[in-house]
């Protein structure tokens, strides 16, 4: 970023079956390029092509590893859809944190709640099993290690069917389609 120059800061809500990048040379399946215009814009903190929901993307480096290093602890919200209906205790063992192979996880923020009324479908939707009910779990982490939503709800016995991150820190998907993007000006409150 040039000298004097206020960073840019796009939230854009990645649909499914999008890479969290900005070219795909070897396969040529559907990439940010697709949607988002802007050059030398780089992602805060990736989500998997399976994931739905909040990105965030700045050409400010000091502001993306702000955003990003989990060293800083930015909260970052998601919504899983679950297999199953958890209890209290998988839900207060997703607090406390769980261990994975990779070792244990911070403790998160879990709970139970409705299907999001703002939710919108997902082409393809989930697959479907009339034997066994879905419910919706909030999760907030502090942490960002690869696939850790769907992991640690496998861990507690409740495999994710479909994941949107709600928010990052203050900034959420609110108001965005998927595939919708908007700028937004940045404070140093919400930057630190």
């Amino acid at each position: 970023m040039r000298p004097g120059r206020r960073g840019r800061l796009i939230l854009f809500n990645k649909p499914y079956d999008v890479l969290s990048q900005f070219t795909d040379r070897e396969q040529g399946r559907a990439t940010l390029a697709d949607y988002i215009g802007i050059p030398g814009v780089y992602v805060a903190g990736r989500l998997d092509r399976d994931s739905e929901g909040l990105l965030v993307l700045t050409d400010d480096g000091a502001l993306n590893t702000r955003i990003a290093d989990p060293r800083h602890k930015r909260p970052k919200t998601y919504w899983a859809q679950v297999e199953g209906v958890p209890d209290e205790a998988a839900l207060e063992a997703l607090r406390r944190g769980v261990t994975l192979k990779d070792g244990p996880t911070l403790p998160a923020g879990a709970r139970l709640i409705g299907e999001p009324a703002d939710v919108w479908p997902r082409d393809p939707p989930i697959r479907y099993r009339a034997s066994i009910p879905t419910s919706w779990i909030e999760l907030t982490l502090r942490e960002g290690r690869n696939r850790q939503v769907r992991r640690m709800t496998a861990a507690v016995g409740f495999p994710t069917l479909r994941l949107i991150r709600r928010a990052v820190g203050d900034w959420s998907v609110e108001g965005l389609a998927p595939g919708e993007w908007r700028e937004i000006s940045v404070t140093s409150r919400q930057g630190s």
